[in-house]
């Protein structure tokens, strides 16, 4: 699989929003890019569908634009006056050429979700590869209103219980996505540091 980060070139922040052509030409997350709708047209005529790993607001801020845009489908797992489809826990999604396994993944969002492919793992925040707090596997943060480590913890276990050994590449809502190469690291392995790290219960910023 290969997805196109369309907001690389914000100046403000934002999350990765993904474009993943194919039999479904998905949009995985929105951001907060002004114009990011005219960079999903230089790349694609028709898209189907976006899908929200979660409802933060750097990951919803050009939503609207983006959906009256191409009249694309919502699908999110929390309540959303836009959204067509609820998705949960467990549900099989198209995404580009590939099926995706909906996993539930709350601790830094209560709506959050995260899609798991057979090449790919679209993660949001619950596990990024480097963000600004560590290089090589890191995890989103906890410490706001409505967010638990204790949750985000269990969700990155379960991301490794359901995470096939075919997924090679980590496409994550901060910093860079990640891709294993022969004799590297993986994708498990970037996730089990993550855990590593979050389970220690220390501060993820030093000002925490």
């Amino acid at each position: 699989m290969d997805a196109v980060t369309v907001t690389v070139d914000a100046e403000e922040f934002t999350c990765n929003a993904y474009f993943v052509d194919g039999a479904t030409p998905t949009l995985v997350d929105a951001g907060t890019m002004p114009g990011v709708v005219d960079v999903l047209a230089d790349h694609t005529d028709e898209l189907d569908r976006v899908v929200l790993t979660h409802q933060h607001r750097d990951h919803v801020g050009e939503l609207d634009s983006v959906l009256d845009a191409f009249d694309a489908d919502l699908y999110a797992h929390g309540d959303h006056p836009r959204r067509d489809h609820a998705i949960v826990d467990g549900d099989e999604l198209g995404v580009g050429d590939e099926q995706c396994e909906v996993v539930y993944t709350p601790g830094h969002a209560a709506d959050h979700v995260s899609l798991v492919g057979e090449t790919a793992l679209f993660s949001g925040d619950v596990v990024v590869y480097n963000d600004g707090a560590f290089d090589d596997g890191s995890f989103g943060r906890t410490d706001l209103s409505g967010q638990s480590r204790e949750r985000l913890v269990g969700s990155l276990h379960d991301l490794l219980d359901r995470l096939p050994d075919s997924v090679e590449s980590l496409y994550a809502g901060h910093g860079d996505p990640f891709h294993a190469e022969a004799g590297g690291e993986s994708v498990r392995d970037v996730i089990e540091r993550a855990l590593d790290r979050a389970e220690r219960r220390e501060p993820k910023y030093p000002e925490e």
